[in-house]
């Protein structure tokens, strides 16, 4: 009977003290793992600031636009890279997935952010995808841009070197990781806005975006953070009331 329990591949059974004992441990875990995302946050809104040197072209529904455009005269812009090769005629299932998962995120407005979709594809395509799908969020075509390359979404290094996770194509192979020739790799990045000056704040790639899938997830990845009074941002940064 044990081993047929074991078979069934379900957690131990144990009487009701021994599990709120095990509960309550795991639940400090718990904490000090919100404790310290909170602080990798934190970490994250004091991470200085790049300005952009370069200027970037996309397709959108309104035409030829330029990266300043996308910020719709928000303060933060974050852009989630998605996979859409030109060749293709369906976007990547994982990107599709994510966006599925995508809920309401109109507060990030009232927190002075806009969030994009960009990928190599023409627009059409991408306005065709978006469609079938019955997507709202902003989609935009970087294919005459070498945007994608310079943030490492697109890999061709005939366009701009190779860097996987902050690391040359050198440094990954001497690790023994596997790195790809040529392709697509999901990721996001985060832009400010001062006037019209634009800076590259944050990038992230693959894993780094698997969680991006509502207000607070995208919000903690730009500078501003959520604007609440619970976090440890920088004095002069905005605050929201924390309400609950």
């Amino acid at each position: 009977m044990d081993q047929e329990k074991q078979a069934e591949g379900h957690p131990p059974i144990v009487g009701r003290e021994q599990w709120l004992a095990m509960r309550r441990e795991l639940l400090g875990e718990e904490k000090a793992a919100t404790r310290l995302r909170d602080a990798v946050n934190a970490k994250r809104r004091r991470l200085p600031m790049v300005k952009l040197d370069k200027q970037y072209s996309f397709q959108g529904e309104d035409g030829e636009q330029g990266l300043l455009e996308l910020f719709a005269g928000q303060r933060q812009l974050v852009v989630y890279h998605f996979m859409f090769d030109p060749s293709w005629e369906k976007g990547c299932p994982g990107c599709t997935g994510l966006v599925d998962e995508i809920g309401d995120i109109s507060m990030l407005a009232d927190r002075n952010t806009r969030f994009v979709l960009v990928s190599r594809a023409p627009f059409e395509k991408l306005a065709g995808y978006r469609n079938e799908k019955g997507w709202d969020i902003p989609w935009y075509s970087s294919h005459d841009s070498d945007f994608n390359y310079d943030f490492h979404a697109s890999i061709d290094e005939s366009r701009a070197p190779f860097l996987g996770n902050f690391r040359s194509r050198q440094e990954l192979e001497e690790l023994g990781r596997k790195v790809p020739q040529s392709g697509e790799i999901p990721g996001a990045s985060v832009f400010f806005r001062i006037g019209n000056d634009i800076y590259h704040t944050y990038s992230t790639w693959a894993r780094g975006v698997e969680s991006l899938t509502d207000s607070y997830a995208i919000l903690d990845i730009t500078p501003w953070g959520r604007q609440e009074d619970f976090e440890d941002s920088p004095a002069g940064y905005p605050q929201k009331p924390t309400y609950g």
